[in-house]
């Protein structure tokens, strides 16, 4: 990386510290979503795995390869109460060295009865939100890449319209065996251009975006097919609790109870662990475990695999597909499928 890359680099991360929302807090929330089935699999967030999938450049665009030109991907789930969530994403490569995509990330959240103060029946709305992707990435030498992404945002709901745009910067780094790679990414860096509603003095009323600085690396064995990943995320803001935490609460019993997040536990909130296994480059299972959804999602009482994740894929004649599960609640899975191909595939058909 030269020093007028790092420097760029630097400026982005300080001038968009400003602002930290606490958890929560803040819009475009659908931004955090997993990507694909398999991003879903391995824990939500993967920023140093490149192995020439083109959804990852949704979450660190230096992932983009010479192997992602031509390459379509297309993924949906079935989110909680019939929402559904997605990504399409397409790969076109400018020489040697320019890698580029251009994707659209999407939320439906489905068609809502409208009522008024005096519950008379309004007609119906609904509520949706949309993001555009374009990004960009070049290698620096043959093993780093760095990459950045442009994405305009509009949200719908209802009446309510917001408008914004968000930017990501990230690094990827591969070493020479093909085993270890490393990724860095600042992910939603930027504003909201237009509120939901304006302030009683006229005003936009502007909040936070999702501001998210990752941190990941990955390592596959020489001889077992198994590769592991770790992300930490959220690195530029240590605390992730909520209002209600460290705080004194009234119980419906009449109790008195405080819910506090030790610094062990607040530490494993900000990773999320994957397990791959990969016995060839047409097969894979995956396994991931986030910590934060676990203990934020969690029910006293219950039995839950929430935070945990589970997925995997398969290449079939010319198209790769992947399914991901992951519970966010007791009793309820989140669904997520994708299909990819590469355009090349069809050439001498």
């Amino acid at each position: 990386m030269t020093r007028k890359h790092f420097i760029t680099f630097i400026l982005i991360i300080t001038n968009t510290l400003a602002v930290l929302p606490q958890a929560g807090r803040g819009v475009y929330r659908f931004l955090d979503l997993p990507v694909s089935s398999r991003m879903a699999a391995i824990g939500g967030t993967n920023v140093s795995l490149r192995d020439n999938d083109v959804n990852f450049a949704f979450v660190n665009p230096a992932l983009l390869t010479g192997e992602t030109d031509g390459v379509i991907g297309l993924n949906m789930a079935n989110y909680l109460s019939d929402i559904k969530f997605g990504t399409a994403v397409y790969g076109h490569n400018f020489g040697e060295k320019n890698f580029m995509s251009i994707g659209v990330q999407y939320v439906d959240l489905g068609k809502f009865d409208g009522r008024d103060v005096l519950d008379v029946e309004q007609g119906t709305f609904t509520a949706k939100d949309m993001a555009l992707y374009v990004s960009y990435a070049r290698p620096l030498n043959r093993f780093f890449s760095v990459g950045a992404t442009f994405k305009p945002i509009v949200s719908a709901y209802e009446q309510y319209t917001s408008v914004g745009a968000a930017f990501d910067a990230g690094v990827s780094y591969k070493d020479s065996t093909g085993l270890f790679s490393a990724g860095l990414v600042v992910r939603n860096a930027g504003l909201q251009l237009k509120g939901y509603y304006p302030d009683e003095d006229g005003s936009q009323h502007r909040e936070p975006l999702p501001l998210d600085i990752q941190l990941g690396v990955s390592k596959k064995f020489a001889h077992a097919p198994f590769r592991f990943s770790l992300t930490l995320h959220n690195l530029q803001r240590w605390d992730l609790s909520y209002v209600t935490d460290n705080k004194t609460q009234t119980n419906l019993d009449g109790t008195t109870s405080v819910h506090s997040i030790s610094a062990v536990d607040m530490a494993f909130r900000h990773a999320v662990f994957g397990v791959e296994f990969v016995p060839s480059n047409n097969f894979y299972l995956a396994l991931g475990y986030n910590h934060r959804r676990h203990q934020e999602m969690v029910v006293s009482g219950f039995k839950s695999m929430a935070g945990f994740s589970f997925g995997g894929g398969v290449k079939l004649y010319k198209f790769h597909v992947g399914f991901g599960m992951t519970q966010y609640q007791v009793g309820n899975y989140a669904y997520q499928f994708s299909i990819s191909t590469a355009l090349d595939e069809f050439k001498n058909l």
